[in-house]
């Protein structure tokens, strides 16, 4: 009747207002000390600032949806703490031999695999592989920084059978500021082999696909980081020149080649029949960069047709035809150059092999980790020539020396894009606060709802609903000013300070003891 829906609106107003009085900051104060609320506001300069419309309210409902992350996941997938540290163990092209970065690689399909499996190392919480031709990499979060490095040390050497002493000389360990700034500038290309290529932007995010998947061993904070250096990659690339040029170690190989036949083989590039093993992306990007150099033919050489015939197709203006595997010594034996590009776990190109194939002067390249050409073995060979990875970066010196101005114009992108992964990073520390601020204000909720329920009874199960949504958007919109101060407080003393008068105003203490 219309007397019943008259009550029920005066009901739902009645709740509204005990709803914003429960939780009003003031009315948790003694009624002495709400008239020096004001006073004391002048002295706790964090305090002054709160606002309830401060951040775009978007962006704050994701953050808060991350601020409750710990407590909705487990503690190895998604936990990130105050204390966590993020650490990066690895291998590059700088500072080891392709021998001992084959004996660590990874392949692709085992990226979540053996990220989970150092995630549930006792010290390491978070944990995810980046492992390409050029480095070898592990980024974990973990409470102990010495005891969480131990332990991934532990388990490379059992799954490699790397002697521990060796890898303790090689691997290299950036904690903290140093590891988010690594990733930053690996993701940028600052740190690959040829500074600037694009490949390496692809690999970070499929790391951050594959590790933050559901059999990846990435939690909250590795998260965090990985989406902060595919940022910063991309702004790099689309804010500098640094992109500029098609840099890639395909260009770089192709450009050895063209470097070096001459003296290797007594040919110019437009002489050359040049093979290809494998048709995959960097397969492609040879192509790519033979095509203008104009040789006289380019041989795909892959297990399946399908693959070949798209890149056969993508350039019909090159002279390229298919062969199966089992004509790959065949195709050694007919062409000048061939290079190595496949996914094997081991050399498919051995001695005794190739010393049957090569007839006559030959170039092998060879830009796959593991290796898929026996390079020592070749080199033993009369009139053949084997390159690896290793041996490009003579030919890229050259390129990042005229680089020099562009990689400082990229990393001023990246410091921006670490100023921002830090700030959120100190944030992690209200966290808990942010919980109990959220968990008081919803058992006020219920308790003042509980309250009038008698007199709701007048209303449908619409209205009800309406009256549940409309409190928790008050709650919410009470909290969101305090939330937003909470997470913008950098200075770790202003945070704690901040965090106790907090508490103290919205008596979260008893709330504390509860939980």
């Amino acid at each position: 009747s219309e007397m019943q829906a008259s009550m029920g609106r005066a009901a739902l107003a009645l709740l509204l207002f005990a709803s914003v009085q429960a939780f009003s900051p003031t009315s948790l104060l003694p009624r002495a000390g709400r008239a020096s609320l004001a006073h004391g506001a002048a002295r706790h300069a964090p305090l002054v600032g709160l606002r309830m419309d401060a951040v775009d309210e978007r962006e704050e409902a994701a953050l808060d949806e991350m601020s409750l992350g710990s407590s909705k996941q487990g503690r190895k997938k998604g936990e990130a703490k105050p204390d966590s540290f993020v650490v990066c163990i690895g291998l590059s092209i700088h500072t080891s031999s392709v021998e001992l970065r084959e004996k660590l690689a990874v392949q692709e399909d085992d990226w979540a695999t053996v990220g989970a499996e150092i995630a549930r190392l006792p010290h390491v919480t978070e944990a995810a592989v980046l492992s390409t031709c050029n480095r070898f990499e592990i980024y974990l979060a973990t409470d102990d920084k010495m005891a969480g490095v131990r332990e991934v040390r532990e388990f490379l050497h059992r799954r490699s059978s790397v002697d521990s002493s060796e890898l303790k000389d090689h691997l290299f360990v950036l904690t903290d500021r140093a590891c988010v700034w690594h990733a930053l500038r690996v993701s940028g290309g600052l740190d690959s082999l040829v500074v600037g290529e694009g490949q390496i932007l692809s690999q970070m995010k499929r790391c951050y696909e594959i590790s933050t998947g559901e059999k990846g061993g990435a939690g909250k904070l590795l998260t965090r980081m990985f989406v902060t250096a595919v940022t910063a990659g991309k702004r790099v690339r689309s804010e500098t020149g640094i992109a500029k040029g098609g840099v890639s170690i395909s260009s770089a190989a192709v450009e050895l080649v063209e470097r070096q036949c001459v003296a290797d083989l007594g040919l110019e590039m437009d002489q050359l029949d040049v093979a290809i093993i494998g048709a995959g992306k960097m397969g492609r990007l040879l192509v790519q960069h033979l095509t203008p150099r104009n040789v006289r033919s380019i041989t795909l050489i892959n297990r399946g047709k399908e693959r070949a015939k798209e890149i056969i197709d993508n350039f019909p203006q090159s002279p390229l035809k298919y062969a199966p595997m089992t004509d790959m010594l065949g195709a050694v034996e007919k062409h000048h150059v061939t290079f190595a590009c496949t996914g094997a776990t081991e050399p498919i190109l051995v001695g005794p092999d190739l010393e049957r194939a090569i007839v006559r002067p030959t170039m092998l390249v060879d830009i796959s980790v593991p290796r898929n050409i026996d390079d020592e073995g070749a080199n033993e060979i009369d009139d053949c020539r084997a390159y690896n990875v290793d041996d490009l970066k003579a030919v890229v010196k050259a390129n990042q020396d005229k680089r020099k101005k562009l990689v400082v114009e990229a990393e001023e992108v990246l410091r921006e894009e670490l100023v921002a992964f830090e700030s959120w990073q100190q944030s992690l520390g209200t966290v808990p606060m942010i919980t109990m601020l959220q968990t008081r204000a919803e058992r006020i909720r219920a308790k003042e709802l509980a309250k009038v329920d008698s007199k709701l009874g007048g209303l449908s199960v619409t209205e009800k609903e309406t009256v549940d949504r409309i409190t928790k958007g008050i709650v919410n919109k009470l909290l969101h000013g305090p939330m937003t101060q909470l997470r913008r407080v950098n200075d770790a003393e202003d945070r704690a300070h901040t965090v106790r008068k907090v508490a103290q105003m919205f008596n979260l203490e008893d709330v504390e003891e509860e939980v």
